[in-house]
């Protein structure tokens, strides 16, 4: 490869590893050139970027970008996966089309932010339910003490309106 072509894709690298919120490493050896851009197309309309790349091109976008524990996960043919937005609906998207696909792919790892994370690790990050039940649960939870207060609280106004109420009806009649 010629330098020049080297300097763009380590800076190219270098701006996904900078913008991505995750990064899963595959190997994606034993793939179809069909498989590989369908697996491509399904990921880039979720939003997830996925690159063949050479390991020592990957290094050094790693070291510049800051993200020096990605070469732990990084380790012979590899292909990478980034995710921009959300890291749990990446490693979902991509569990999901190797699942119905029956695609032959591995993953190796993943670094989210500063950690690395081991393919178990990956499968129970995608089994978590999306972002936004996460958020309405924890609401939830938060209103629960708040409600149970409130019914505490206006228990005996309820009781004293319904005795009241009572004694107007058999007054009234």
């Amino acid at each position: 490869m010629l330098k020049e072509k080297k300097v763009q894709i380590v800076s190219n690298l270098v701006d996904d590893l900078s913008r991505s919120n995750i990064i899963i490493a595959t190997n994606y050896q034993g793939l179809l050139a069909k498989q590989m851009a369908d697996l491509r197309d399904a990921l880039a309309k979720a939003g997830i970027g996925y690159h063949v790349v050479k390991n020592t091109l990957v290094y050094r976008a790693a070291d510049q970008a800051g993200k020096p524990h990605l070469r732990d996960i990084v380790e012979g043919p590899v292909a990478l996966a980034f995710g921009y937005d959300d890291a749990v609906n990446t490693v979902k998207t991509l569990n999901q089309h190797v699942k119905s696909s029956a695609l032959s792919l591995q993953i190796r790892g993943g670094l989210l932010g500063d950690r690395i994370l081991l393919p178990e690790q990956l499968t129970i990050l995608a089994s978590l339910p999306p972002r936004e039940v996460l958020i309405s649960r924890l609401l939830g939870q938060l209103q629960a003490p708040v409600v149970t207060l409130h019914n505490l609280l206006s228990f005996p106004l309820r009781g004293l309106l319904t005795v009241l109420q009572n004694r107007a009806q058999t007054i009234g009649k």
